[in-house]
């Protein structure tokens, strides 16, 4: 099985995530999202695997976040996505990829149910 984590070596969710992959005996492909940044269409398909919203996975204590007016629940999906990919300190972390589904690593252990 193919995995990939979205990766952010200084979050500790995200170093305990990536600590669970190699424990369980993964090698998982680590993608540091903020050297590495993400195009539309395959943030879009982080999105349709995860089953959610670009306001669902938003880090909402960012300071971009409040800077960029991001709490306004009128903003619609592509503002929001513009502003991820122009910022991917927004995304929440760690975002653990297979071939069929994703999850967010908050608790690192949410991630076992797509492995």
């Amino acid at each position: 099985m193919s995995v990939k984590i979205l990766h952010n070596p200084r979050c500790s969710k995200s170093r305990q995530t990536l600590q669970l992959l190699i424990e369980k005996g993964f090698t998982p492909e680590v993608v540091d999202y903020l050297k590495n940044t993400l195009g539309r269409a395959e943030l879009e398909t982080i999105l349709a695997k995860l089953d959610l919203s670009p306001r669902n996975i938003l880090r909402k204590g960012e300071k971009i976040y409040q800077e960029l007016g991001l709490a306004n629940p009128d903003l619609s999906d592509e503002v929001l996505i513009a502003a991820i990919l122009e910022n991917p300190i927004l995304i929440e972390r760690p975002i653990v990829i297979t071939e069929t589904a994703a999850r967010i690593g908050r608790p690192p252990e949410s991630v076992l149910e797509i492995l």
